[in-house]
């Protein structure tokens, strides 16, 4: 049978060559709680733990090949339908997939044991993420969404932990993150949902959501102005609202793809609901932290679409034959085959790092907190040491997190448009599902912030020194191999290259960066994932392979970029007017 984990040879090389065993002791607390809730259930050891994140992984690899796959077509064809009462019925398909993950016990992915959850790190559940996307990119968008359970055991309180995570866990409920109005999109400070608070205490919602990806799930974590004398972030708070009569769905929206995944408009009329954590922290902290998760998950998304484009692409190009001889073999099919292949595999190593190191960041907070709450003990120096820690992880994660997301989403709308491009005519057609992957694909680089959005946030990173901190502890490690040497050699000069732009687009302010920032997170993101190819290339031969051919195309076009930065041209703002011309309004 097919196995969308067995079957991926870069993913199965990366679940060997990343260092799993130091997550998990730090995941399982040095796997020192097997008592209480859950804990039959909790691994004894590394190699307990890496055994049971690979049997997990091969069962939703089995779940994602033989039974979300094959519908994913009609999960497309079939939609969602709203009712006249406001509530939704979801399409056949996706009810019949979410059930089939919810018996697999797959639907607490990261929740901890206690309440029922496997306790994976965020590296394991981004690997699974990609499997599911790659089976049907819309169903991701509702298991994705697993970063409501995760914000809810973050920064609810234990009665509401108690009530809500043992039934996310057994898949009885799903969620939804309500951020977007209608004149409230990429800046959220602009919220004006109400909230109010009666005299019983008990808060009250009112206003519209929309763009809501499962707006009519169960739990609605929503983003609301509870300070409305207080216009920026500052006056927003989080609350959890239940799915009732007091909202409803007005509008289903129609759209290019993704259509298994229900997007929705809201309405909140006097809609009851629970604060989560303090009041003004809503945009501040919860929602930053839950759209950071949510992030990185549309960069495995992009992963799996890419991944499962790719494989029709490369079966067309091998059995396809024109003039006597498969059209792989023709050096222009063959360079588009290739190069979509080590973007991917690009792609991967960036975002599987990037949720590694999120995984450090996260558990070092959960420590300190737990401190700060009196559940463990921590001595000053180990205190100190976790809080210089965080300070790192977060200022690192801070440039990581938007590069992944922005590289993974422009890989995938590359990876999808030359997929149909090998396919020719047929690609167009819905005979075959690269059209479906290409209409999927477009949404990643738009949803959880636009790619431009992504960048404004990721340069600020490379320009700050997290970019150059990072980079540094790569360039210490030696290489006896004479090509790998040479290739890092490569790299120092692509960093170089990126300094030299960082200190001239420092001494032109903050609009000139925003204007040069995707030409630097370009040139650094290549950086960034050359020396992780290197380090792929000590253990395994065909990747010397992917990272020369990776960092020799990488170094031409970083220098091109750095020129263009380094050049100060300002002329899509000094001159933008004259020409763009001026907008046309219809009379």
């Amino acid at each position: 049978m097919a196995n969308f984990f067995t079957d991926n040879q870069d993913i199965q090389f990366l679940f060997d060559h990343i260092d799993l065993a130091e997550i998990a002791k730090v995941q399982e607390d040095g796997f020192g709680n097997l008592d209480g809730p859950g804990s039959e259930c909790a691994p004894r050891d590394e190699a307990d733990a890496i055994d049971n994140y690979r049997r997990i992984l091969a069962i939703v690899g089995d779940i994602t090949a033989n039974f979300i796959a094959p519908r994913a077509e009609q999960t497309d064809h079939d939609g969602n339908t709203l009712n006249d009462d406001g509530t939704v019925t979801l399409g056949k398909g996706l009810r019949e997939n979410l059930k089939v993950l919810a018996q697999a016990d797959l639907m607490g992915f990261t929740l901890p044991h206690k309440y029922g959850g496997l306790n994976c790190p965020n590296l394991i559940y981004t690997m699974a993420i990609e499997m599911v996307s790659r089976a049907d990119a819309s169903l991701m968008n509702i298991f994705g969404l697993q970063g409501i359970a995760e914000t809810i055991n973050a920064f609810a309180d234990d009665a509401t932990k108690d009530e809500f995570l043992p039934r996310f866990a057994r898949g009885e409920l799903t969620g939804a993150m309500v951020l977007t109005e209608p004149d409230a999109g990429s800046d959220l400070q602009a919220v004006s949902l109400r909230a109010s608070q009666g005299d019983d205490g008990q808060w009250r919602l009112n206003g519209v959501k929309r763009f809501i990806t499962n707006g009519c799930g169960d739990v609605l974590l929503t983003l609301a102005r509870s300070e409305p004398d207080i216009k920026d972030g500052r006056g927003l708070s989080l609350f959890l609202a239940e799915r009732s009569e007091r909202i409803k769905v007005r509008h289903l929206e129609e759209k290019l793809g993704i259509h298994g995944s229900p997007t929705c408009e809201l309405v909140y009329d006097d809609a009851p609901a629970r604060l989560i954590g303090e009041r003004q922290l809503g945009l501040i902290r919860y929602v930053m932290s839950l759209m950071n998760g949510a992030r990185v998950g549309i960069a495995a998304q992009s992963l799996g679409i890419a991944e499962s484009a790719y494989r029709v692409a490369r079966e067309y190009a091998h059995t396809r034959k024109q003039f006597g001889v498969s059209i792989e073999r023709f050096p222009a099919v063959a360079e588009m085959v290739t190069d979509m292949k080590i973007a991917i595999e690009a792609a991967r190593a960036l975002t599987y790092e990037t949720s590694r190191i999120c995984d450090h960041e996260n558990n070092n907070l959960r420590v300190l907190e737990e401190a700060d709450r009196g559940l463990r003990t921590l001595s000053k120096d180990e205190r100190k040491q976790c809080k210089a820690d965080s300070r790192v992880f977060k200022r690192l994660n801070g440039m990581l997190t938007p590069m992944s997301k922005y590289y993974g989403s422009e890989m995938c709308n590359r990876v999808a448009y030359d997929a149909i491009q090998v396919l020719g005519g047929s690609g167009y057609m819905t005979d075959y599902p690269v059209e479906r992957h290409y209409r999927d694909a477009r949404i990643t680089n738009i949803y959880e912030g636009t790619s431009q959005l992504q960048v404004v946030a990721a340069v600020r990173g490379v320009c700050s020194g997290a970019f150059e901190k990072h980079v540094a502890k790569f360039e210490q490690h030696e290489f006896k191999d004479k090509l790998l040497h040479e290739l890092k050699q490569k790299l120092v000069e692509g960093r170089e290259l990126v300094l030299k732009a960082v200190t001239f687009v420092k001494e032109r302010g903050n609009d000139y960066m925003d204007l040069s920032g995707r030409r630097m997170v370009d040139a650094a993101t290549a950086v960034l994932i050359g020396h992780l190819f290197l380090q792929q290339a000590e253990t395994n031969q065909r990747k010397r392979l992917v990272a020369r051919r990776f960092i020799d195309s990488a170094l031409p076009t970083i220098r091109r970029d750095i020129e263009l930065v380094c050049s100060g041209d300002q002329a899509p703002l000094n001159e933008f007017d004259a020409i763009a011309g001026p907008p046309v309004v219809d009379a």
